[in-house]
């Protein structure tokens, strides 16, 4: 059977049951967390969720379209927690390992240097690196959720 008379037949089965739904809204998100307790795949916002993202992270005025495609929710405790991606954000699973070869790299190549960029150690560690010498050393840390998120990046959306 080709392969677009599968997706076809597939959809339309979905259709009849009840398995494809219109546009996620605001209350979806909000159901789907009581519902599910925790979940920890990351999922884009509805469009009705942009004015509440936007106040949650303090964003004044802006591109409605940018604040629905940089940021995402994710369920915990059975409430939507909401994420907006920027510079050095990740809005994934921290990193929480002690050891980086990213970090033991750059300070084999910039010994004592006081920071190591993110760019070498990656955006989802919890730790700041910095090089003694030519060893890379854990200079702080920030503190991770109890999903294993890095905490300060993730707000409750109340509702």
């Amino acid at each position: 059977m080709p392969r677009r008379l599968k997706t076809l037949l597939v959809l339309t089965a979905l259709a009849a049951s009840g398995g494809v739904a219109g546009p996620l809204r605001a209350q979806d998100v909000s159901a789907d967390c009581a519902r599910l307790g925790d979940d920890d795949h990351p999922r884009p916002i509805p469009s009705d969720l942009v004015k509440a993202a936007a106040s949650l992270f303090g964003f004044s005025s802006g591109d409605p379209d940018w604040v629905r495609n940089s940021t995402v929710y994710r369920c915990m405790g059975g409430a939507a927690w909401l994420c907006n991606y920027g510079a050095n954000l990740t809005c994934d699973k921290a990193d929480v390992s002690r050891v980086s070869t990213g970090a033991d790299r750059y300070c084999h190549d910039f010994p004592g240097s006081e920071i190591v960029p993110m760019a070498a150690t990656g955006h989802a560690t919890i730790f700041t690196w910095t090089c003694v010498g030519r060893r890379a050393r854990i200079k702080a840390s920030e503190p991770v959720d109890q999903r294993g998120f890095i905490a300060n990046q993730w707000k409750r959306l109340d509702r």
